[in-house]
């Protein structure tokens, strides 16, 4: 096995998973960074490796925060008490009712998306728009004066489900599922901390539901030399998402959004340059 394994191709994969873990959990758009990635790069290997590896390489991501968050999530955890495993329950309750848009959105329009959508002139357009709403969020947020949800216990159901209806913009390509639930939690008066927070955890229900879907309908019949390149991405994926998950929350301390904003607007400035005067 290891004679028929492409160092060429693995190099690919190492490089589409780190920026996989970068830009799941920071509100710049991974599944945009992975279209553009592979349009520079494409992967010499079966389309429907292709597919089956966009697909697992981010259940590495999230497993990232299934094992940073584990006692956290864990409503059966011996070590808390009534109240605690309470919380805990009705966090997984609002969890619930927030992915309840993107269910519905994604069942009826994530095959027209993938048809249609998937390419790098739609990825450039989100960028850059939902990168000048980062700045004019952040810029309105600052002049905010009403009390902010700090706590995320404190975070009501109706706030939930509106964050839930910003993710649902997440099924445009370039858009950030991360980065529109962020959106939703800011715009909603929720602290920085609170949206983020809740924005990972709501990437757990989505992406296993997601990946279920697309599983099912692909079928998985890969060979071993596949299956050891989809383990060797997720695997790299969620090293470097443990890693990028605690420096977004030690730089939320000092630092707000707005400079995601920048770089999504230079970014898709570049793509958009690129395809006009290159391509």
């Amino acid at each position: 096995m290891l004679q028929a394994i492409d160092l060429i191709e693995l190099l690919k994969l190492f490089i589409i998973s780190v920026v996989q873990g970068i830009t799941e959990w920071l509100p710049i758009s991974s599944t945009g960074h992975m279209i553009l990635i592979e349009d520079f790069m494409p992967l010499n290997l079966s389309a429907e490796f292709r597919e089956t590896f966009l697909i697992l390489v981010q259940l590495g991501s999230i497993m990232a925060v299934v094992v940073l968050y584990f006692h956290k999530l864990n409503p059966l955890s011996p070590s808390k008490n009534y109240q605690e495993r309470k919380e805990t329950w009705t966090l997984w309750f609002k969890v619930i009712v927030a992915s309840i848009p993107v269910l519905i959105f994604g069942l009826f329009l994530n095959d027209y998306m993938d048809t249609y959508f998937y390419n790098p002139t739609v990825v450039a357009i989100a960028l850059i728009v939902y990168g000048f709403a980062f700045i004019w969020i952040e810029k309105s947020n600052h002049a905010k004066h009403s009390a902010k949800t700090e706590h995320l216990e404190d975070l009501s159901y109706n706030k939930a489900f509106k964050i839930g209806l910003f993710q649902s913009l997440a099924i445009i390509p370039g858009t950030s599922r991360s980065g529109s639930t962020i959106m939703g939690g800011l715009l909603t008066n929720n602290s920085r901390f609170v949206a983020t927070e809740f924005s990972f955890f709501l990437g757990i229900p989505v992406m296993f539901g997601a990946s279920f879907l697309k599983l099912l309908k692909l079928g998985f019949s890969l060979s071993q030399v596949e299956i050891f390149y989809l383990i060797f991405s997720m695997v790299v994926a969620f090293v470097v998402s443990i890693v990028v998950i605690r420096f977004l929350l030690t730089y939320l301390k000092r630092n707000d959004f707005t400079g995601f904003g920048y770089y999504r607007i230079v970014l898709g400035a570049i793509v958009i340059l690129y395809n006009l005067l290159i391509k």
